[in-house]
């Protein structure tokens, strides 16, 4: 589910999210994010149809402030990485 690319931007990024590092390697990356459950997008319209969905109050928001929340990870390639903190 997630390739090397979601994984590495994961790594370097997680401190934007946690106040610590949660974890340290490739695998370690891809436990913590099956378990938490987080998910890739495709595209910025599909990170805010994310949020509506879960049913996080987004009234008001645009596509670019949702995707400058800290759960969101831009992985380079149009792809986004969210995952719940």
């Amino acid at each position: 589910m997630f390739d090397e690319k979601v994984l590495k931007c994961f790594l370097d990024n997680q401190l934007n999210l946690f106040p610590e590092e949660v974890c340290s390697s490739l695998e370690e990356a891809a436990e913590f994010l099956e378990e938490s459950e987080a998910y890739v997008v495709s595209s910025k319209e599909e990170v805010f149809e994310y949020f509506e969905e879960a049913g996080i109050d987004i009234e008001g928001d645009t596509v670019d402030e949702l995707l400058e929340e800290a759960e969101v990870f831009d992985v380079g390639d149009g792809r986004y990485l969210i995952v719940e903190g």
